[in-house]
């Protein structure tokens, strides 16, 4: 019952934000009283820091995946970034940077989960950077972290506006444009 619950939490949160839906909506949804909502979770923001934790985990588990394989750095970030373009076919953001536009309305406990979230994808963005220096695909103007923060940021707009115009081309040609910099040669 509490996966069914966290899912369709996820769903919500990334489709109308956290503050955009409520117990009574997962109730329905899953079909359970909202009583029995509240056993499993006695707080949305209980719920808000179990799917800080389940989504970090899902994320990771991609990442460990994508990081292990033998693919070039290049084939890498493409694969992160398809990470996103399924979010955007899902009509969805990706919860952390939902959750990020509403920072300042989430309980405080929140943050500190959605910072080591952010710092995880900051993290493995700059170790595939370096890697794709070292195999001289990637061309970095400044150092590998201050381009993956770029990247993050970048990725994270392009999925903001590319949702709220319905242009999902615009979030194409973004990405192309990050790569297709990155592989410049100088």
């Amino acid at each position: 019952m509490k996966e069914r619950i966290l899912t369709s939490a996820q769903r919500l949160i990334q489709q109308r934000g956290f503050n955009g839906f409520s117990y009574a909506d997962i109730a329905e949804e899953v079909g359970i009283r909202k009583a029995s909502l509240h056993h499993h979770f006695p707080t949305k923001t209980d719920l808000g820091l179990a799917l800080i934790e389940v989504y970090s985990g899902q994320l990771n588990g991609a990442l460990l995946s994508i990081s292990g394989s033998s693919l070039f750095a290049d084939a890498k970030l493409a694969a992160y970034i398809a990470l996103y373009r399924r979010s955007l076919e899902a009509d969805c953001m990706c919860l952390g940077g939902m959750l990020a536009s509403e920072a300042l309305t989430l309980d405080p406990v929140m943050l500190p989960g959605l910072k080591r979230f952010f710092a995880r994808n900051a993290e493995w963005l700059t170790e595939i950077l370096v890697e794709g220096r070292l195999q001289q695909l990637f061309t970095l103007t400044g150092n590998a972290a201050d381009h993956a923060r770029l990247l993050l940021s970048a990725l994270q707009g392009a999925l903001l506006i590319a949702r709220a115009t319905g242009d999902r081309e615009a979030f194409d040609q973004t990405t192309a444009l990050l790569v297709t910099d990155l592989m410049k040669k100088n």
